[in-house]
């Protein structure tokens, strides 16, 4: 992929040109400006079917977008890591984090993953450089890696956070891809993403599934990426049909993965799975086998503890002191993966009517589903109704809410080109909150590659 097709891309190198007269005064002298430079580039992602539904196994079809994260790696001789993030500042963080290698992995043996994530947490300001220094701690703990010589970091991310559109694994991805071209780890984009959702699950403590990280890694532009998250089996992607066009508008409802409500609910799941006797995944009950099954509404810690002993999920426990839903947050993977099951059938077929119509009622189907589990906000509702009131005779089709819902941003299906300002303009006017469009799409990682760069006086 050349850099010279992604504005982002080519405005990223000519910043490194220049950095010398950056504006962030931790971002000037980073980098030996005679010494090698590895960039890379990964996508966020629109969720437009599957979203929550992935920890269960679901089959998910994920966009990937425009927006990317861009990251600029050196290897360093001294052993320490230097991480400046452009913009960290803006959202009230530092905007450089420094560690020795000696304090990742004392004695050459990497920390555990819970020593690491207190130690990575201990200053609010600097915990945002978890996400990228938890890809060396990967590294090391899952492929054996031991680095000699430490690295500097810089980072570029034009993938808002907090808009339920995958910032962290954008991160994620295009950090620990720079460090394992740096090192010499040969990775697959399967096992890319995989790692990264451990620096995520186990580093930072988020409890997210794998769909994000296999976006932004394996994600071709123009193209749904069709994931069966068992755990992370690529089926291929869809091209979206022509005459069909896909958006996300933010309700500016700040979304967080690590919320409590997306927490309790992967447990609810969990627990439901545990009730109904399944050892595979949830996603793999059928609707009518879920119908014949007695689930409880709602069950305390303390009492499904006492009865099952725990769950099969690796990244959440069970609060014997919280009572959980247990009914809705299991069956809304089991009713999403066939939600999503046709979904991708009918994408395949020509966009006439009938399908786009039956199309948009998956997805508010599936909107209302996340709402009935507890993941809407009052913002995300509001944007759904109003491009169901505009409808098909405004070429609007469907729209729900995406990734781990509780706010963030609504991915819509319509005809191209029909007019979603619109509804953002709406929406703003109604609330008085901005809301920002989504639209086009870009390559992932492993499609990207990476820019190697002699040095940073723009020899390549």
């Amino acid at each position: 992929m050349s850099a010279s097709t992604l504005p982002d891309v080519a405005s990223f190198l000519g910043d490194l040109v220049r950095l010398a007269d950056h504006p962030e005064p931790a971002a000037r002298g980073l980098f030996d400006r005679a010494r090698e430079v590895i960039v890379t580039r990964a996508p966020g992602r629109l969720d437009l079917m599957g979203g929550i539904a992935d920890y269960s196994g679901s089959l998910v079809l994920q966009w990937p977008l425009r927006e990317a994260t861009l990251a600029a790696l050196q290897v360093d001789p001294e052993p320490r890591v230097r991480v400046v993030s452009l913009g960290a500042d803006a959202n009230g963080r530092d905007a450089a984090f420094e560690i020795a290698l000696e304090a990742l992995l004392p004695g050459g043996q990497p920390l555990d993953y819970e020593d690491a994530r207190a130690l990575l947490a201990r200053e609010r300001r600097t915990q945002w450089a978890a996400y990228a220094v938890g890809g060396l701690l990967v590294l090391a703990r899952e492929r054996g890696l031991r680095p000699q010589s430490g690295l500097r970091l810089l980072i570029r991310s034009d993938v808002p956070e907090g808009k339920g559109v995958s910032s962290s694994a954008a991160l994620e991805v295009a950090v620990l891809h720079a460090m394992a071209i740096a090192y010499g780890v040969g990775l697959d984009p399967r096992e890319l993403a995989i790692l990264c959702q451990k620096v995520e699950n186990l580093v930072v403590g988020a409890p997210c599934g794998v769909m994000d990280q296999m976006t932004a890694a394996c994600g071709r532009a123009g193209e749904l990426l069709v994931l069966l998250c068992q755990p992370a089996e690529l089926q291929g992607t869809l091209k979206v049909p022509d005459g069909i066009e896909i958006w996300g508008i933010d309700s500016h409802v700040r979304h967080a993965v690590t919320g409590s409500d997306y927490g309790r609910v992967r447990v609810g799941a969990f627990m439901g799975a545990r009730i109904l006797g399944r050892g595979g995944y949830l996603a793999n009950v059928t609707p009518a086998e879920l119908r014949s099954e007695d689930l409880p509404e709602t069950m305390t810690g303390a009492a499904f503890l006492e009865r099952y002993g725990g769950t099969s999920d690796t990244v959440t426990r069970v609060d014997p002191a919280q009572t959980y839903a247990v009914r809705q947050p299991t069956s809304h993977p089991v009713h999403e993966h066939a939600r999503v099951q046709e979904f991708a059938r009918l994408l395949a077929a020509p966009p006439e009517t009938g399908p786009l119509e039956r199309l948009g009622e998956l997805m508010y189907a599936s909107h209302a589903s996340y709402s009935a589990c507890g993941l809407g906000s009052s913002g995300t509702d509001r944007i759904v109704a109003l491009v169901r009131e505009a409808g098909p005779a405004a070429g609007l089709y469907g729209a729900k809410i995406t990734g781990g819902g509780s706010g963030g941003t609504v991915a819509i299906l319509g005809r191209k080109g029909a007019d979603i300002r619109r509804v953002a303009e709406a929406y703003a006017g109604e609330t008085g909150r901005p809301a920002r469009i989504f639209s086009g799409s870009s390559p992932g990682a492993a499609v990207f590659g990476h820019v190697r760069l002699r040095s940073v006086d723009g020899n390549r």
